[in-house]
């Protein structure tokens, strides 16, 4: 199966093209960056599909993140999936950044917790708690960070994501120090289309996936619906 995989979700562009019947990763590329993902993930996407040596009509699927992330950059991904999706007939599936976070370390089925953890601004994260062999200890969620450190509880964890050193740094100190601390801008692009090929797409729909409720209120009187947001600067 050959999988094209975007995300645009958090800090960072990125794409791939694995190859999984040869468990092979035939071109990505990966852009730190806090803006400007709708400019470079086009020739990015370009550039991935030249090196990869395979044409959109050779895909047998597109994954991208489906966040939490933020608000436009989320957008991109999804629109770009979606488009190239339409285009080539393609399925296109979604992948939450929360587990494209857990994803490699639960591949080496370790007895700790993971905590995916990403900065929501305001003192808050999105969270979600894995146990090292994949099973779902606290679903994603968004809480105040003082909220999650109750997970504590759980055990020695290992933390990962763009906001794992901020919760440790709070760790409590009575509480079993986290095993590890993965502080990354986003999650590695090559599990992202490796969860991807894995995923069901009936049950992974490529939209935005929200924890936070609308935060955008409409002026008095008007009649449209707020706007959701994944992440309030």
């Amino acid at each position: 199966m050959l999988i094209l995989a975007i995300d645009t979700a958090l800090d960072h562009c990125a794409a791939a093209v694995l190859d999984t019947d040869s468990a092979l990763m035939r071109a990505q590329e990966t852009l730190p960056m806090k803006r400007g993902h709708a400019e470079a993930l086009m020739p990015l996407l370009a550039r991935v599909m030249q090196q990869s040596g395979v044409g959109f009509a050779d895909l047998d699927r597109i994954a991208v993140t489906t966040g939490p992330g933020s608000f436009t950059g989320l957008r991109v991904g999804l629109s770009a999936a979606r488009g190239i999706g339409l285009a080539a007939h393609k399925p296109v599936v979604g992948v939450t950044t929360l587990s494209a976070y857990a994803a490699p370390i639960v591949s080496e089925d370790r007895a700790n917790p993971v905590i995916s953890a990403i900065d929501a601004r305001h003192d808050h994260v999105y969270y979600q708690v894995v146990s090292g062999s994949g099973e779902e200890l606290v679903a994603p969620q968004v809480a105040a960070m003082d909220d999650v450190l109750s997970v504590a509880r759980l055990g020695a964890p290992h933390l990962v994501g763009n906001a794992a050193a901020l919760l440790a740094e709070r760790w409590p100190s009575e509480a079993a120090a986290p095993v590890a601390v993965d502080s990354q801008d986003g999650p590695d692009i090559g599990w992202v289309a490796w969860l991807g090929a894995a995923a069901d797409p009936v049950h992974a729909p490529a939209r935005p996936f929200y924890l936070r409720a609308p935060d955008v209120k409409p002026p008095a009187g008007a009649t449209r619906q707020p706007v959701q947001t994944a992440i309030s600067s």
